[in-house]
């Protein structure tokens, strides 16, 4: 993953800010403060507008959703999926949902800000009733909690901390037995405007003591920079309520 690139994950941090049940303090995004390197991330003012704007041209989730890495991770969630039983899973962003027909859930919620993503899964799955696609903010309320919730390419997007301490707390109100986050886990500023790592497991411990880290998985092909597109900064990190 071409760490940057804008990645599917700042598709999450809007949905964080648009989805009523997380609070109005989610709703309001700091301008991030003017960089240089802003001439490489051409018209982005904001992940709602860039992601809305890039799905209306057409656009897709990235290198992350596709190729030899979304198999590493249809590799390690269907895997998972089948020895826990899995019956429900639910995605705070789905994209374009490339990655998502590589997957083999019984039962799946895709959840997006732009409507373009939206409406590009329902027309992909059309006819799967195992399937279902929602805008953030237009959520059925009645949804409850799913077996598994899953995380992907998105922590390291969350570059406001008041963003990311809403989307972390919201992430675990919707879980019933596991949470799957696919992600750095380290305190360190991006190399863009969007990206801002997170050590995100020690957050876990001190706001969500009764989830426990059950389990972790390398990238199979961790960050190389001579091959951005191909390789990622990312591991699978599993969480169980105890």
């Amino acid at each position: 993953m071409k760490p940057t690139a804008p990645d599917k994950g700042n598709r999450l941090k809007a949905l964080v800010i648009a989805t009523p049940v997380l609070g109005p303090a989610a709703r309001s995004i700091a301008r991030i403060p003017i960089v240089k390197e802003w001439r490489n991330s051409l018209r982005f003012q904001g992940s709602s507008t860039y992601w809305k704007e890039r799905y209306q041209q057409g656009g897709t989730s990235g290198p992350g959703s596709a190729g030899r890495l979304a198999e590493f991770k249809a590799e390690v969630l269907n895997d998972f999926v089948a020895k826990n039983n899995i019956q429900s899973v639910i995605e705070f962003g789905c994209g374009d949902g490339v990655q998502l027909g590589l997957a083999k859930y019984a039962r799946y919620v895709g959840v997006d800000v732009a409507e373009g993503s939206v409406a590009n899964c329902r027309r992909r799955f059309a006819g799967d009733a195992t399937k279902a696609f929602y805008l953030a903010n237009q959520l059925p309320a009645n949804l409850g909690r799913f077996d598994l919730v899953l995380s992907l390419d998105v922590i390291f997007h969350l570059v406001e901390s008041d963003v990311f301490d809403t989307y972390m707390h919201s992430l675990f109100a919707r879980a019933g037995r596991f949470v799957a986050v696919y992600s750095s886990d380290k305190d360190q500023p991006g190399d863009a405007p969007h990206v801002r790592h997170r050590a995100f497991t020690q957050w876990i411990k001190v706001h969500q003591p009764e989830w426990k880290q059950t389990g972790y998985i390398p990238n199979k092909y961790p960050f190389d920079p001579a091959r951005p597109d191909e390789t990622s900064f990312a591991d699978f990190y599993f969480f169980e309520k105890v």
